[in-house]
C-alpha cells in the first residue's frame, strides 16, 4: 500500500515549468500539451505530489510530441502532499485525497476531452494515479492503460481490466514488490482477450519514472526507458 516508499525523493514544484498550459477541464486545472489535430489523447495521471512536478510535466511534453494530446489533470484541487508538513502525514491527507475520488473526478475530465474531438484516450497513473487508470480500465473508460510503480492496486483490481494494459514495476519496491507484479502478471495471462505486458525494472526504486534526478544520468536513463516502452503502447493501442 502507500508508505513512506511513495513519499521518498519529492520533487520541487513548479506552476510554470514544461512548455504547455493550464487549462479548465471537466472542474479540473489540468496541464495540456501537445496538439489535438491527432485526435489522440494520454491522460497522465500524477503521485501523490501532484500535477506541477516538473518531470511529470516534461513527460507530458514529450508524449505530447509523439503526436497525441496530453492531460495532466490537478486531481488534488492544489492540495498536493507535502513531505515537510508533519502534522500531515500520507496517512491522513490521503483519506482527503482517495483514489476513488480521483476516479469519479476523472469521468467529467473524459467528457470535456471528448467534446474537443479527440477519439481515443489512454490513460497511465505513477503510484497513487495507477489506481485510479486500473479503475478507469474496468470501466473501459479509456482505450488503454499503463500502470507505473502502482500504489493500492490488487489482484482483483487486475482480474477486473478489461482493455490492454502494460505494468511497469521497480525492483526495488515495498509498495507493489516484484512478488506481486509476478501475480498480476500470472492473471494477466489467464486472460487472453486482454493484451498485456508486465516488466520488473532492474536496480530502480518505487517512483523512478518520475522523481529521478535529473543530473543523475543513470536515473535517467532508467525513466526514459520505461517512458519509451509508455509510449510505444499507447501508439499500439490508442488509435
Amino acid at each position: 500500500m502507500s508508505g513512506p516508499q511513495c513519499c521518498e525523493n519529492p520533487p520541487a514544484l513548479n506552476p510554470v515549468s514544461g512548455s504547455g498550459h493550464v487549462e479548465k477541464l471537466g472542474g479540473l486545472d489540468a496541464y495540456v500539451s501537445g496538439s489535438l489535430d491527432s485526435k489522440l489523447c494520454v491522460i497522465l495521471i500524477s503521485d501523490v505530489f501532484g500535477y506541477e512536478a516538473p518531470n511529470l510535466r516534461a513527460l507530458a511534453d514529450k508524449v505530447g510530441a509523439s503526436g497525441f494530446y496530453v492531460v495532466v489533470p490537478d486531481y488534488f484541487y492544489g492540495d498536493p502532499f507535502d513531505a515537510s508538513n508533519q502534522e500531515r502525514p500520507i496517512s491522513l491527507w490521503i483519506k482527503d485525497h482517495g483514489a476513488d475520488k480521483g476516479f469519479e473526478d476523472t469521468k467529467p475530465v473524459i467528457e470535456a476531452i471528448k467534446t474537443k474531438g479527440i477519439t481515443a484516450i489512454g490513460a497511465a497513473g505513477m503510484c497513487w494515479g495507477a489506481k485510479v487508470v486500473v479503475e478507469l480500465s474496468k470501466q473501459e473508460l479509456v482505450q488503454a492503460a499503463v500502470l507505473l510503480h502502482p500504489s493500492f492496486v490488487t489482484v482483483d483490481d487486475i482480474k477486473g481490466g478489461k482493455v490492454p494494459i502494460a505494468i511497469l514495476g521497480a525492483e526495488i519496491d515495498q509498495v507493489s514488490p516484484p512478488a506481486l507484479l509476478k501475480q498480476f502478471e500470472e492473471i494477466l495471462a489467464s486472460k487472453p482477450e486482454v493484451n498485456s505486458y508486465v516488466k520488473i525494472y532492474p536496480k530502480v526504486a518505487h517512483g523512478w519514472t518520475v522523481r529521478y534526478k535529473t543530473d543523475d544520468p543513470d536515473a535517467v536513463k532508467a525513466a526514459e526507458e520505461a517512458h519509451k516502452e509508455m509510449l510505444d503502447w499507447f501508439v499500439t493501442y490508442v488509435k
